[in-house]
């Protein structure tokens, strides 16, 4: 640990459906807070994605899963401003409301999937995103970064060399952070629960429990 105060460590924020949240998620953002020294790390449910099909599941359930799944742990938040604001969720808009919120100094980061990067270029407005936020990047093992085209010239222009670079300015900079990977997805989740079989050990238990209660997935 650095022994930079929680006041003037970064915050980081993770946005995605969480459709459902499950451990996948939930660690990697764990293990992101405690390598990278970060103050909190803010999930933050996407309520009408622009880059994908609305999930059948509402953005108040999806919520309140990661709320519950988060709930034990102080360093892991849910942030609901995107359920919120209407229209559709554009990170842009959410990272610009943050940065209003934390003031000019402090150190902002967007953090995001390996297989995002290569889409960045259809985001809406994704080359100011750097004017509001770091942007980490989280690769997984035998993962490659895009080598030619604008995303691409975009990394390599503003790539970071470690994590104590976050904390030399308030945004601007592009770090990749190397994970190890626990092979389960939402979707692979939404088939289980469809037909029937059991999710068990792959997300928190109470998030299960909530699944059940409000009949969701079926």
């Amino acid at each position: 640990m650095s022994g930079v105060s929680p006041s003037e460590a970064p915050l980081a924020v993770f946005g995605g459906t969480f459709n459902p949240v499950h451990y996948g998620h939930l660690r990697s953002a764990l293990e992101l807070v405690e390598k990278l020294d970060l103050a909190q790390l803010r999930l933050m449910p996407s309520a009408a994605p622009p880059h994908r099909e609305a999930p059948a599941c509402s953005a108040r359930h999806r919520a309140a899963m990661v709320a519950l799944a988060v709930a034990g742990e102080p360093r892991l938040v849910c942030d609901e401003r995107e359920l919120q604001r209407p229209g559709p969720s554009y990170t842009y808009d959410s990272l610009a409301e943050l940065r209003g919120e934390l003031g000019p100094r402090r150190s902002l980061c967007m953090v995001m999937g390996g297989d995002a990067v290569a889409g960045l270029d259809g985001w809406y407005r994704w080359r100011e995103l750097l004017e509001l936020a770091h942007v980490i990047v989280i690769a997984r093992p035998g993962w490659n970064l895009p080598r030619d085209g604008a995303v691409a010239r975009w990394l390599l222009r503003h790539r970071l060399d470690a994590a104590g670079d976050l904390r030399a300015a308030p945004a601007g900079g592009v770090l990749v952070e190397e994970l190890r990977p626990l092979d389960i997805s939402s979707t692979e989740i939404r088939r289980l629960l469809a037909t029937g079989r059991s999710a068990r050990y792959l997300m928190p238990q109470v998030v299960l429990d909530y699944i059940e209660d409000n009949a969701l997935y079926r």
